[in-house]
């Protein structure tokens, strides 16, 4: 007999409003995901999301779908074609790893061919909201060495203005989250170019993005919501220098591992990111994020408060996850 699978919906408040292009929220809700056999325990949360069509009911109809078969033996490798990339099988994949790390004695990182794993320094993102309060908040992240600042169109230019004047020495890096239009592309990147601003995630609707291939001379421009899977990389050639890789997209640590690898190939840089999320969605990333030139894994830093056992954020620096919280 394989593992015995649940999965069950947690509440976690976020430490205020947190605000991007297409709304705002002072709670998420994640989906964990729990494997048990003989008497180990091993978990993997997700993040439902309602722009990819996803709801906390339906993620979790699809992860207790595939309780039978995983009692009947179904294998990690197995789920990738048993399920459709998305947060369900994020959930599953993930709580995988964590039951093979956890029967083998070896870490996550070495069942990936990782031997000496790193500590991470991650963004620390900038809600959207007015000028003078986005900058206000970037100069109180003294201790924060890169800022991902959250745009959204309309009184960006003000943004990008308040926000360097704050913090003239501070990294930057923006994510629109598909809120420019077509006419906005090139005075924003102007803007961001103005304002040394290093990468810009997003900045057009996914199915809206071929205007990128008529820009020149830019920051590096990042797939977020036009990448997901294997599947998806050959239609960003031409548009986009670098993908953020996140494993709610992917499907999960075995898929995200795969599309990090074919980008580099195809000379994309990396980005890895998260969903808002506890330090149980972080720890995976973690993983595929030792290959990354930027690494945005702050979700636990957003919220009121983190699981038992959670990573240690020493400012911006990640240290490494701890065999009792994953992997």
């Amino acid at each position: 007999m394989g593992p015995v699978l649940t999965a069950e919906a947690q509440i976690w408040p976020t430490r205020g409003t947190f605000r991007i292009a297409r709304g705002s929220r002072t709670q998420i809700t994640v989906v964990m995901a729990t494997l048990e056999l003989d008497g180990i325990i091993a978990r993997g949360e997700c993040v439902p999301y309602p722009r990819y069509g996803e709801t906390v009911h339906g993620v979790i109809k699809d992860i207790m779908s595939m309780a039978d078969p995983i009692a009947g033996g179904l294998t990690r490798e197995q789920l990738q074609s048993a399920m459709s990339p998305g947060a369900a099988r994020n959930a599953l994949d993930c709580a995988f790893w964590d039951l093979e790390a956890k029967t083998s004695g070896k870490s996550a990182f070495e069942l990936a061919g990782i031997a000496n794993p790193a500590e991470l320094v991650t963004a620390y993102t900038i809600s959207l909201d007015t000028p003078a309060a986005m900058a206000q908040a970037a100069h109180a992240a003294h201790d924060r060495s890169l800022l991902k600042l959250k745009l959204g169109g309309e009184g960006d230019f003000e943004r990008l203005q308040a926000i360097r004047a704050a913090v003239p020495d501070k990294r930057l890096i923006v994510d629109a989250n598909e809120g420019w239009s077509g006419e906005q592309l090139k005075p924003y990147i102007a803007a961001c170019i103005a304002a040394n601003i290093e990468l810009i995630e997003q900045p057009l609707p996914a199915d809206c993005d071929d205007d990128l291939l008529k820009l020149e001379h830019t920051p590096v421009i990042c797939a977020d919501e036009s990448a997901h899977g294997l599947e998806t990389l050959a239609q960003l050639a031409g548009k986009y220098q670098s993908i953020n890789i996140k494993l709610d997209k992917t499907g999960g640590l075995t898929e995200a591992l795969k599309v990090a690898a074919k980008a580099s190939e195809m000379g994309l840089e990396i980005m890895v990111g998260c969903m808002l999320a506890t330090s149980l969605a972080m720890a995976p990333a973690m993983v595929v994020a030792q290959s990354a030139g930027v690494v945005d894994l702050d979700g636990p830093l957003l919220l009121e408060k983190d699981r038992e056992n959670a990573i240690r954020y020493l400012g911006s620096r990640m240290q490494l996850p701890s065999p009792a919280l994953w992997g």
